[in-house]
């Protein structure tokens, strides 16, 4: 497949002249809504969801039926600083899992009829420790960017992306850090659970990476570049290509986010064809949600990653399309309007 882009600045323009949502679908389904047999926002939420996913899908009546959930999986030079409480090898180890139909997210895939691929990113190659150089080229920023692109089925009508990597929530953290101002420390979360000494490793180890590149203050790509991870920068690229798809999207938790905070930063509004699919516990996902102007579909507690918490929410907005395309509007029951 050739590449759709070779640059940054190419990924950038992609993102700048993708279209908006379709407003004669909006309008129709608007409409369609305010005949629904039920009271005016009796659905809440779901009402709003299934509008907004009719604007993205160009239908004032639209179905979900191809989701697709896509596993971006990395390894990061910063983990031999022990800011995890699991080994790299697990990254790879886990990868079998998916491919085996093991974890977590295969099950919440499958219960939602949900396809499920996984993108390995040259585990056996971590990026650099960034505490001591850029964690990537811009060459291999823009290939993990591709292999995200090119990992999107452009006949989905849904994306969940999640992500594998044993030391990616310390870099998610520096990507927060470097996008949203403050302390590394409003920034850093236990992770995969690691106790106070490590968190404080940790702390320290996000704060040497925001020192050491400064730059990434100023231009999120950078950011992602210098503090990122390859699966990171995979996630941001196959969002980016839902973006210009017209695929709407479902984030998942901290490091999710994190990632798509950058494209939102680069490019304003590259992040409106896509909700919030929870609430991580991970502390610091919280404000960057918030930041993003995202209020999360559903918050049960979970810190799993993998996409986990996206791919349950899949279910709120297939609920939501459901009602909304699926109901008798007054006239088609026979119920007397109020």
């Amino acid at each position: 497949m050739t590449a759709a882009f070779s640059s940054i600045s190419e990924f950038k323009s992609l993102l700048q002249n993708a279209a908006g949502p379709d407003q004669a679908a909006i309008a129709g389904a608007e409409e369609r809504n305010a005949q629904l047999t039920k009271p005016q926002g009796a659905l809440g939420r779901l009402e709003d969801l299934a509008i907004w996913y009719a604007g993205w899908r160009g239908t004032p009546k639209p179905e979900i039926t191809n989701p697709q959930v896509i596993i971006f999986a990395g390894n990061h030079g910063v983990a031999a600083r022990g800011v995890s409480a699991f080994p790299p090898e697990v990254t790879v180890q886990m990868v079998a899992n998916f491919e085996h139909g093991g974890a977590a997210i295969n099950q919440l895939s499958k219960a939602f009829g949900a396809s499920m691929d996984v993108c390995a990113l040259e585990l056996d190659r971590p990026t650099e420790d960034f505490t001591k150089a850029p964690a990537m080229s811009e060459a291999e920023l823009v290939e993990a960017l591709v292999a995200g692109w090119n990992a999107v089925n452009p006949e989905a009508d849904l994306l969940v992306t999640g992500e594998m990597g044993i030391g990616n929530t310390t870099s998610a953290s520096a990507i927060a850090a470097a996008l949203f101002g403050g302390e590394a420390a409003d920034w850093t979360g236990r992770g995969t659970g690691v106790d106070d000494a490590a968190l404080k490793a940790k702390t320290e180890v996000v704060a040497e990476g925001l020192q050491q590149h400064p730059k990434a203050a100023q231009d999120s790509l950078e950011a992602l570049r210098c503090l990122g991870g390859r699966e990171l920068a995979g996630m941001a690229g196959a969002i980016a290509r839902a973006r210009v798809e017209g695929i709407p999207v479902i984030l998942d938790g901290f490091i999710c986010c994190a990632a798509a905070a950058t494209l939102e930063h680069a490019v304003s509004g590259a992040l409106d064809h896509a909700v919030a699919g929870h609430l991580s516990a991970e502390g610091a996902h919280g404000q960057v949600l918030k930041n993003l102007g995202k209020e999360p579909l559903i918050s049960v507690g979970m810190r799993l990653g993998e996409g986990s918490g996206a791919a349950l929410a899949i279910g709120v907005l297939k609920g939501a399309v459901a009602c909304h395309s699926g109901m008798m509007t007054f006239a088609e029951a026979g119920v007397a309007a109020g």
